[in-house]
């Protein structure tokens, strides 16, 4: 496979990849470690400010049928120079917005536009590289997005503590704006996608393998939106009273996602619904050690709950990535619109959880959550792979 070839040995294309695809990430997450902030600024509950969560994942969820099919008819370059650029001008409408409801609807627009980088980013991996290293690089397209997620919370936290959050939120901007210049530049074309006529959206939402694989990819994604939304407002209340960037410090976990690429090799080992049954269990237990209110348990059960779901989802998508031959971005698309529609919910219901039954709530929600990816992992046991 030539394009293979040409993709693993062109280094700037590959770090234009992955430099877009970290700037969406960063984005993302930007509201995420100021939660407690933007409730106070805007004068909203905990829950209505993890909306500005949601709204993003949920606007992604719908949006992606759309990108993942387009990317299948234009080329995955076209649509990821074309989303990178797009999601500049509503990230810094989130950092201008006057009221707490423009600032929804400018992370609504952002959440349109990130499918074209996400959603497209799983075939693009699945293409461009040969069968013996695409879980390898899987792995390094995931670190790319832990990387954005580190920038989106952490970054944003200290910024927001030096100069406000408006200026931490809309100065992400120059990121997807980078990475967009870096992708049109240094990007090598690949060939058509590989299609098999018809609807292929409609072909990959009836395939119980890709299905499966939403399925539990779902879980780890919601279970791990709700843990680390909430968590912060668990660190400003007794026993730990701490601040803004005190809090956001438990983000540095994030670091355990560059286990990444050595998780890929195990896949390719294993298989992927071994490695996600694994993390379902690592971060159902994390969960539980997070119950009682000493910090190192706490952190421990954090750093356990961070390495279990980057396991789980990166082998998720492997999972998805096997699924099909043809028509992958559909099949991508219908992966990542079960997974960002359960993190819109895991943006929401664990602040409702939170606010009745303060932590015990959330973490006992995100534990039945895993128990249901652990019963989609076991209805699996006839299939292969």
């Amino acid at each position: 496979m030539p394009i293979a070839r040409s993709v693993a040995t062109d280094r700037n294309g590959l770090a234009g990849f992955l430099i877009g695809s970290a700037g969406m990430f960063a984005v993302m997450y930007s509201t995420q470690a100021i939660l407690p902030m933007l409730g106070r600024d805007f004068d909203v509950t905990p829950a209505e400010a993890g909306l500005t969560i949601s709204v993003v994942v949920l606007a992604l969820a719908v949006s992606a049928p759309v990108w993942g099919p387009l990317s299948d008819r234009i080329g995955r370059k076209r649509s990821l120079v074309l989303a990178s650029g797009l999601l500049v001008l509503p990230t810094i409408g989130a950092g201008l917005a006057p009221t707490f409801e423009v600032l929804l609807v400018f992370r609504v627009l952002q959440g349109l536009c990130m499918p074209g980088l996400l959603t497209v980013g799983v075939p693009y991996v699945a293409e461009a590289f040969s069968a013996g290293r695409g879980a390898r690089a899987m792995g390094y397209y995931m670190s790319a997005l832990v990387a954005g997620g580190l920038t989106g919370r952490i970054g944003v936290a200290l910024l927001t503590d030096v100069v406000g959050w408006r200026w931490a939120i809309g100065g992400l901007a120059i990121l997807p704006l980078a990475g967009g210049i870096i992708l049109h530049r240094s990007l090598p074309d690949l060939p058509r996608p590989a299609r098999a006529g018809g609807s292929g959206l409609r072909r990959q939402a009836m395939n119980p393998r890709v299905l499966r694989a939403a399925a539990v990819g779902s879980a780890f994604f919601f279970v791990f939106v709700g843990t680390f939304s909430y968590v912060t407002y668990r660190f400003e209340r007794p026993p730990f009273g701490y601040g803004t960037v005190a809090s956001s410090a438990v983000f540095g976990l994030w670091i355990l996602g560059f286990t990444t690429p050595i998780v890929g090799r195990i896949v390719d080992r294993v298989g992927w619904k071994r490695v996600a049954g694994g993390s379902a269990a690592l971060c159902a237990v994390g969960l539980l050690i997070t119950l009682p209110s000493q910090i190192f348990g706490v952190v421990v059960g954090l750093a356990a709950v961070a390495l279990g779901n980057f396991a789980g989802v990166m082998a998720a998508q492997i999972g998805v990535s096997e699924a099909s031959k043809v028509d992958r971005g559909a099949a991508s698309a219908v992966f990542f619109s079960f997974y960002y529609g359960s993190g819109a919910l895991g943006g929401y219901l664990p602040g409702l959880a939170w606010q009745a039954w303060r932590w015990n709530g959330v973490a006992l929600v995100g534990v039945g959550v895993l128990a249901l990816a652990g019963l989609a992992l076991v209805s699996s046991r006839h299939d292969h792979g």
